[in-house]
């Protein structure tokens, strides 16, 4: 198992923090801070799933004019994960 802690920028979210399995599967994701119903939204997607299938699906997300957003964040901390 891999306890991950990522600092994210240019969103509201202030922090993620996520644990991957042996199999890189995605155990458990807590954000602190952002819009409520989004972040748990992306926690109960995510859950239970390949981290690279989320990670290339939320890669490409824009938030409110912004160039990124929470899941194209989260996209980045699991890609740093699985190297």
């Amino acid at each position: 198992m891999k306890n991950i802690k990522f600092r994210p920028a240019g969103v509201c979210c202030r922090e993620m923090n996520f644990v991957l399995n042996d199999d890189n599967k995605i155990v458990n994701v807590e954000f602190i801070g952002g819009c409520p119903g989004n972040t748990l939204g992306i926690r109960s997607l995510a859950i239970g799933l390949d981290a690279k299938e989320i990670a290339d699906k939320l890669e490409n997300v824009s938030c409110g004019g912004r160039s990124t957003s929470c899941p194209a964040q989260f996209s980045m901390a699991l890609r740093e994960a699985l190297k």
